[in-house]
């Protein structure tokens, strides 16, 4: 691993720029390498992924899997899948679920992450928050609206619905998600695994 790079991650382990605001305190969630292939930009870790450090591992990051048609190994292997969210750290709980990932996070290191990733050939954009964000004005007038269009943000993006359990109703809603974008993902993200 580049130094820099190295030292980088070791910056974003130890941040605590918005240290006040955090109820259970700083603990950044980050995992990434400099030969990652696809991107996975989510939302912020929950408790459970706060008390472990490990992203994703909760009950959305097993059917986030599932629908990537990707082990454990291959996703928690950072030469494949980097994983770098919104927001690093569990910002707290709201009226309906987690608030949203802090506003401080991705300006302050995402440029900074991924000036250093030369490989990846997808970037995953998981909810609301980073499809704002890394989509800008050319994202649809809703979330639904965005990833049924996906096409559109290819090769650079992809944008998906959050896969937390609590977004059932959203699935029965939309059942072409499961019937037509999941395989398509599946098929993406094994070509670029095989890259």
């Amino acid at each position: 691993m580049n130094k820099n790079f190295s030292s980088l991650l070791s910056d974003i382990k130890g941040c605590e720029i918005c240290k006040s605001h955090l109820p259970l305190g700083p603990n950044p969630v980050v995992s990434v390498s400099e030969k990652s292939k696809i991107l996975v930009i989510g939302q912020a870790p929950g408790t459970k992924v706060h008390a472990s450090g490990i992203p994703w591992d909760d009950a959305s990051g097993r059917n986030l899997r599932k629908w990537l048609g990707v082990t454990d190994e291959q996703f928690y292997n950072p030469d494949l899948f980097g994983i770098v969210p919104m927001g690093f750290c569990y910002p707290g709980k709201g009226k309906s679920g987690d608030l949203p990932p802090r506003l401080e996070c991705a300006p302050q290191w995402h440029t900074q992450i991924f000036d250093h990733l030369k490989e990846v050939k997808l970037t995953l954009l998981i909810g609301l928050y980073a499809q704002n964000y890394y989509l800008g004005e050319s994202k649809r007038k809703t979330l639904t609206e965005t990833v049924q269009n996906f096409e559109e943000y290819l090769p650079e993006f992809l944008p998906l619905v959050h896969p937390s359990p609590r977004n059932g109703i959203w699935m029965r809603k939309n059942p072409w998600f499961e019937k037509d974008i999941v395989p398509t993902l599946q098929k993406i993200v094994k070509a670029e695994m095989s890259l």
